[in-house]
């Protein structure tokens, strides 16, 4: 089994520096593009079935990359992202005014703290592995999330907890993981601008 990995296109709320988390906002145009080019680097991967959060983000971005592979997306809803409560549509300017404490706090084990009314990385970690059980595919492409890529690639590809959350998922990068654990980064030679967000927390 060969695993492909794909995070939504750059949205609003990315380039305005917002969490997103269960909320949502549109793809931009560059995010459009982005999801464009990853269904061009995987044109010849042979993708059998594609799978996706159900946030709007997420299936935008898996219908167009879809539409160029004749492949229709499925929805799975334990691939959404994390929850982040309280913290949901808050730039980091708002988080270190408000939640100063908090922040520190989740600092010292982002995996195990989980957002202020939301969940952790250890919460999700239990439906991203249900997620993978429901999978019936032998080259499956999944369309998520940053936070929620790093749960799917630590349990794909074996990787510890500390490695996983030093692990980042540019919207314009394809992950492809096989199952001896080897990741290997799909990415167009000639990329134009990389959408920069806010790095997920």
């Amino acid at each position: 089994m060969v695993t492909y990995l794909a995070r939504h296109g750059q949205t609003e709320w990315n380039l305005a520096g917002r969490r997103q988390g269960r909320l949502d906002s549109p793809l931009t145009a560059l995010g459009v593009h982005q999801a464009q080019r990853n269904a061009e680097l995987l044109k010849h991967e042979h993708i059998d079935a594609i799978y996706s959060s159900p946030l709007g983000r997420a299936q935008r971005t898996a219908g167009i990359i879809g539409d160029v592979l004749g492949v229709p997306a499925q929805v799975l809803p334990d691939l959404a992202e994390l929850d982040h409560g309280d913290w949901s549509g808050l730039t980091s300017a708002e988080l270190d005014a408000d939640w100063p404490e908090e922040r520190a706090a989740r600092a010292l084990s982002k995996y195990t703290y989980p957002f202020p009314g939301g969940e952790s990385y250890a919460d999700a970690d239990v439906r991203i592995a249900r997620a993978l059980g429901a999978i019936d595919s032998s080259r499956p492409l999944i369309v998520s999330h940053e936070m929620v890529g790093r749960l799917l690639v630590r349990r794909l590809a074996g990787l510890t907890v500390d490695a996983a959350m030093r692990r980042d998922h540019p919207s314009d990068v394809v992950f492809r993981v096989a199952d001896d654990g080897r990741i290997d980064r799909l990415e167009s030679a000639g990329k134009m601008l990389r959408g920069f967000g806010f790095r997920a927390l």
